[in-house]
């Protein structure tokens, strides 16, 4: 037994721990406990801020942000002529301004010819300028901050322009022609009629800026439409007007509702006794075809606003999912 001879096999014993290997392994284990704490953590504070969105009460105010713009931040006197796309809307607001008022002064205000005509232009021009073709639209644009002032200035500007070159056709047609027909001109204003047509005037311009807002929500998709909600509100304007002031005034050709076009009826009084009579005449027509109407194109565009705001999705349901009266369908 005291001879007993040492293992020779060269074998070492496979018992015997390695320490680097259960290192490396610890240190793997940690880092993994270490990446399943992180994830857990972020997913409690995920859950915590969702529960804090949910909870957090929602805004019931309606005219939150009534007042907010509506037109791109970076459209501004600087910048609005850096791309050719203004001048192509500028010219299409002085053709499309110049074919109505052409209209308006070859067949008047009747409301059949009208209807038609304007639905052509306005389908026609509205996807090159948004086809405002009246200052009063312009300046609801302008108030309901849809359209930036330097934007809204030269579309007025342009609107002006159209209306002469209108005038200046018909009248060179006019004097070209043997019967020499004098061109229409609109009643003189009164201090008697003068809240009967600048009434009217504010109504009709009212009805045609409401309408136009509420017809650009169907611009984009369908610009038939669109010209049909216009054209219909302008023949709604001039029946009203004709029916208020024939009827109840006894006033021929006293409205208008689009101040350039009234301008080129010669609304401005051009002779009088005296100066003083003629700076009263004068502000007393301004006033009534030109002052009204674009207060009227403003409380239009913010009546719609107002009522859109207010309404929500409106009264309307198809029975479906996006509707969110499917209970009261069911009924």
């Amino acid at each position: 037994m005291a001879n007993q001879k040492p293992n020779k096999s060269g074998k070492k014993n496979n018992s015997q721990p390695e320490p680097k290997k259960e290192l490396k392994e610890s240190k793997d284990i940690k880092s993994t406990k270490d990446v399943k704490e992180t994830k857990e953590v972020k997913e409690k504070t995920s859950e915590s801020k969702a529960t804090v969105v949910a909870s957090a009460p929602k805004s019931t105010n309606p005219l939150k942000g009534f007042f907010a713009r509506k037109y791109g931040e970076n459209e501004n006197i600087l910048t609005i002529f850096k791309t050719p796309k203004i001048w192509g809307a500028l010219i299409g607001e002085v053709f499309g301004t110049m074919l109505l008022v052409m209209v308006l002064l070859t067949l008047g205000t009747n409301p059949l010819y009208i209807t038609f005509a304007v639905l052509g232009l306005y389908v026609a021009i509205f996807g090159i300028s948004g086809a405002n073709l009246n200052p009063l639209v312009t300046a609801g644009l302008m108030a309901s901050r849809r359209m930036s002032a330097i934007r809204g200035v030269l579309y007025m500007l342009a609107q002006l322009l159209g209306g002469w070159l209108g005038l200046i056709v018909i009248n060179a047609f006019r004097l070209a022609s043997e019967a020499s027909t004098p061109l229409p001109i609109m009643n003189e204003v009164t201090g008697e009629t003068f809240w009967a047509v600048a009434l009217v005037e504010l109504l009709g311009a009212i009805v045609i800026a409401f309408a136009f807002a509420r017809a650009l929500k169907l611009a984009k998709k369908n610009a038939l439409a669109f010209g049909f909600v216009v054209a219909s509100s302008m023949t709604l304007a001039i029946i009203f007007g004709m029916v208020i002031t024939q009827n109840f005034f006894g006033i021929q050709y006293g409205f208008m509702f689009n101040p350039v076009a009234a301008l080129m009826y010669q609304i401005l009084p051009t002779s009088a006794d005296n100066f003083g009579e003629l700076a009263q005449m004068a502000g007393l027509a301004a006033t009534a075809y030109v002052i009204f109407p674009i207060i009227g194109g403003i409380v239009g565009f913010y009546l719609s606003d107002l009522t859109s705001r207010l309404a929500g999705t409106g009264y309307s349901c198809a029975c479906d999912d996006e509707c969110g009266c499917t209970e009261v369908c069911n009924k």
